[in-house]
């Protein structure tokens, strides 16, 4: 499965310039963990997380503590919060590779480029999502796409056990053979595809 198979879109971003509060309102209203930073051109600059929003910005209760409390600058663009180096996904990258490139840094997102273009974005909740489907939804899927590909007809029945799906029917030819079983794997929770029937 490819980073596009389940990456969300649209991208909802922010720019250096915007307030923290505009930047909270974002994440907050459209349930996400961090927007991607663009400049002028579109381009990407940074990535601002909740984290990073809320550095320096929930003030201390002076009768909770009993050490002295240090006032510091409260940042107020997203400028001087986002952090600048940011990792990346690619919209063909294998999801496991996305996936532990995420686990590995600690990071829940990751923005999905294209020649260098913003197109998409990929979080831990995307690929959680292709997790936690159940056989049945991922047999419901396959089967529907087979019999989209051969025009509204049963010619094939899919099986569905632990993720691993399987194809029970005739193929023309290896060239079809190939196109089923590459199609079955961009379904988002397919590990695997085995084929029962040889090219007749």
């Amino acid at each position: 499965m490819r980073v596009r198979d389940i990456m969300s879109q649209p991208v909802f971003t922010v720019r250096q310039t915007d307030p923290i509060e505009g930047a909270a309102a974002l994440l907050s209203d459209r349930r996400i963990t961090a927007a991607p930073v663009v400049d002028d051109d579109g381009h990407l600059v940074g990535i601002v997380s909740e984290g990073d929003l809320l550095r320096d910005r929930v003030p201390e209760n002076p009768t909770a503590h009993l050490r002295p409390i240090v006032h510091h600058n409260r940042p107020r663009v997203v400028a001087e919060v986002m952090t600048r180096s940011v990792l990346t996904a690619w919209l063909d990258e294998d999801v496991s590779d996305a996936a532990r490139t995420m686990l590995g840094n600690d990071v829940r997102s990751l923005p999905v480029l294209d020649g260098g273009r913003l197109v998409g974005i990929v979080s831990r909740r995307d690929l959680l999502r292709t997790v936690v489907r159940t056989d049945s939804v991922l047999r419901d899927e396959v089967q529907q796409r087979l019999d989209g590909y051969a025009g509204g007809t049963r010619r094939w029945t899919a099986t569905v056990t632990d993720g691993t799906a399987t194809i029970d029917g005739p193929f023309d030819d290896e060239t079809e053979q190939h196109i089923v079983s590459v199609m079955v794997q961009t379904v988002p929770g397919i590990g695997d595809v085995s084929l029962v029937q040889p090219v007749r």
